[in-house]
């Protein structure tokens, strides 16, 4: 492997999605104004010739946030009162109030978050990390997803190309663990199929491909030949990395978490777990976000959901002297709209949303940027999508610009052509 551009902070990702578009205004952007505003007409100012996905041509009435705020930690950050864990642990976080994204609707919004580009086939972040630093791991993917939908919004469909390797080889493409039942279809061998014959399968298999490869030289056999160990290697280790039932009461009571159920919580402890083993890579998409109607009572439900495993997991890092070169990102594809929509909800909204991140060499304690005075754009310090990637790859030592692979006579990569690394968050 290449030296790294430049001395890195962290030596992995959790990426802790959360898919379905969180509203900014009743997480974690406090707006006095909009609710002082609340019932009254949007002002043209702020609306006019702007991109609005379902309410265009529609009144247009500010919906105040629906859930209180107060401060916490020493910082004294701002955040609803329904995130008191995440709001224990806020010294370890920065809270970036100023994103904004082009993408308005759910599929190509995912796809840009993840993939840095509304086309199709492109790899994904996971991907790139993965082709730029290599795995860390021998018995475990380097790249892996887990899922989990809970209650509180419409079930929006998660593509698989949004871990797609795309023009990369395969291999560096996401593995998704299946939080319920077997994690990996064919895991354990069947009657009469002992260990040592598996092996000898595997090795004559391969043996196979290994002379197909000298014949074609194309590299994707390399990664039959690569993948057909790992699956044999996985046969081992997966079953021992799902087994939450040996790990103390009161870690699992930490984050909420019940061996076998799928949840968030126990993805959340699957995630250090995965961590620990050596994963570069780790996505957890959490569903249920898309809040159209009854967004006061849905993000009540979603914040118990998430909020206690958030914090667990920041703070288990963090007494495992793992926080410190662990990148943690939480967020959606984009926020929702300080317009009401169906009376009690809000629709997508790609102007200003908040994310988090925390340790991997990210400042504590901190907020940054910021929206208007009714959370409607960002205003102060936006970050794009690409700044974002931009920043993350930095953390881990890659510079943006350098981590490109030749694709139809272009150098494709993650941030595309834009994207600059937000320095002022950084530790």
């Amino acid at each position: 492997m290449e030296p790294l551009h430049f001395p890195p902070k962290a030596k992995r990702v959790i990426f802790l999605y959360q898919a379905g578009g969180p509203s900014h205004l009743e997480t974690f952007d406090p707006k006095p104004k909009l609710a002082e505003m609340h019932g009254k007409p949007m002002p043209e100012t702020f609306t006019k010739g702007q991109q609005i996905a379902q309410l265009q041509g529609r009144p247009l009435v500010c919906y105040g946030p629906q859930h209180t705020f107060k401060k916490f930690g020493q910082a004294g950050i701002d955040m609803c009162d329904l995130f008191p864990h995440m709001g224990s642990v806020v010294d370890d976080m920065c809270i970036i109030r100023s994103m904004w994204t082009e993408q308005i609707n759910h599929d190509p919004a995912h796809t840009l978050m993840n993939t840095g580009s509304i086309i199709a086939g492109r790899p994904s972040m996971g991907s790139w990390v993965l082709y730029g630093l290599g795995a860390d791991t021998e018995n475990l993917p380097g790249f892996v997803l887990l899922m989990s939908q809970g209650k509180g919004g419409q079930m929006q469909p998660i593509a698989a190309r949004q871990w797609s390797a795309g023009m990369l080889p395969s291999r560096f493409q996401g593995v998704k663990l299946n939080s319920i039942g077997d994690p990996v279809l064919y895991i354990r061998n069947p009657n009469g199929v002992a260990t040592g014959l598996q092996k000898q399968s595997v090795e004559a298999i391969n043996a196979i491909h290994r002379l197909e490869y000298q014949t074609l030289r194309d590299p994707e056999i390399q990664t039959r030949i690569a993948q057909y160990e790992m699956a044999f290697r996985m046969q081992t280790s997966v079953p021992e990395l799902m087994d939450l039932s040996k790990e103390p009461a009161k870690v699992l009571e930490s984050y909420g978490a019940n061996p076998g159920d799928g949840a968030y919580a126990s993805n959340c402890l699957l995630a250090r777990r995965l961590a620990e083993r050596g994963v570069r890579f780790i996505q957890l998409y959490h569903r249920d976000w898309d809040h159209h109607g009854g967004v006061k009572a849905n993000v009540a439900l979603k914040s118990q959901e998430v909020d206690k495993p958030t914090a667990a997991l920041i703070r288990d890092l963090k007494e495992r002297d793992m926080l410190k070169d662990t990148l943690i990102v939480w967020g959606g594809e984009f926020g929702r709209t300080p317009m009401s929509q169906g009376g009690d909800g809000r629709d997508h909204h790609i102007k200003g949303f908040s994310y988090l991140l925390a340790g991997g060499g990210v400042k504590g304690g901190l907020a940054y940027g910021s929206t208007d005075e009714l959370g409607y754009a960002a205003a102060e310090n936006p970050v794009s999508v690409h700044d974002l990637h931009a920043t993350m790859l930095y953390l881990l030592g890659i510079d943006h610009k350098r981590l490109t692979v030749k694709y139809q006579g272009l150098d494709v990569r993650l941030t595309g052509i834009s994207g600059d690394v937000v320095k002022d968050i950084l530790a």
